[in-house]
């Protein structure tokens, strides 16, 4: 009697005897990401944790881990707090994360280039917010730059270059404005703005004011990195002819830039802790 996580999403399956269910999870995945999220909670004294790992080229999740969790052999010593997914229920703002999507909508619409540029030596200043950069260069920026140094100064005019509707439908299209379709029975819902005035597009920019599941971000960035296709994040081993199919959210070029951009972060930008 499966009562939550995939074995409750799939009760009726397994207790209706039809064909054998094989999941996507790699026990020995599990084991690793289990391993480091545990050493970076105690490194940070956080008070949570999760992780995430997903084949790019089809969707599949390979490793999905949230801390701290329960032994499943004792359910009636499971603490409430510990049944809480942070990988699939718990929605944050995830920050410059969404600086990905961004850039890639702006470079999508033709609107903007990577050889563009903008200024960004003042903060901006809409009614009584203050937008500043964390890494502040105080001067213009070309478009690789805002990516690298992180740019909120950038990402918001770049995304007023855009529009705010395009970014609305932009997001829409990469599954972060409804609960994720994973099959798992602890699934959050997203946190949007009503209205999506233009104060919250501009925040939404660099990360802020929207929050999302984990899963969710990680079947978005990866369809921004894996060529353009957009593939619903599952548990389950997908078969092989359906591995290469997908919905083409952004061009194969603009899929290529974004990784280009990204192993910049890493190399020279404002994370080469990252760097693997």
């Amino acid at each position: 009697e499966g009562l939550s996580g995939v074995e409750g999403y799939f009760n009726g399956q397994l207790r209706g005897h039809q064909q054998a269910l094989q999941l996507s999870l790699d026990i020995r995945m599990q084991a690793v990401v289990r391993t480091e999220l545990a050493k970076a909670m105690e490194k940070f004294s956080a008070i949570g944790a999760a992780g995430i790992v997903m084949d790019v080229l089809n969707g599949e999740v390979l490793g999905a881990v949230s801390l701290p969790d329960f032994d499943p052999n004792l359910p009636n010593k499971i603490e409430p707090d510990r049944r809480f997914n942070r990988a699939t229920l718990g929605v944050y703002e995830m920050g410059s994360t969404l600086k990905i999507f961004t850039t890639a909508m702006a470079l999508e619409s033709g609107k903007v280039s990577m050889r563009d540029g903008y200024d960004a030596t003042h903060p901006i200043r809409v009614s009584r917010f203050v937008i500043r950069d964390y890494h502040a260069k105080r001067r213009w920026l070309s478009v690789p730059e805002i990516f690298m140094y992180s740019s909120n100064i950038g990402s918001v005019k770049m995304l007023l270059d855009v529009g705010i509707t395009e970014q609305r439908v932009f997001l829409q299209k990469l599954g972060l404005l409804h609960p994720s379709p994973v099959e798992i029975t602890e699934i959050g819902t997203p946190i949007i703005p009503n209205p999506w005035r233009a104060i919250n597009a501009m925040t939404i920019s660099f990360g802020h004011g929207l929050s999302i599941s984990p899963m969710q971000l990680v079947a978005g960035v990866a369809s921004m990195i894996n060529g353009g296709l957009y593939h619903a994040p599952t548990f389950l081993k997908r078969r092989t002819d359906l591995k290469t199919k997908g919905r083409r959210v952004i061009s194969l070029q603009t899929s290529d830039h974004v990784r280009r951009l990204l192993r910049l972060v890493v190399k020279n930008g404002t994370g080469r802790k990252a760097a693997a």
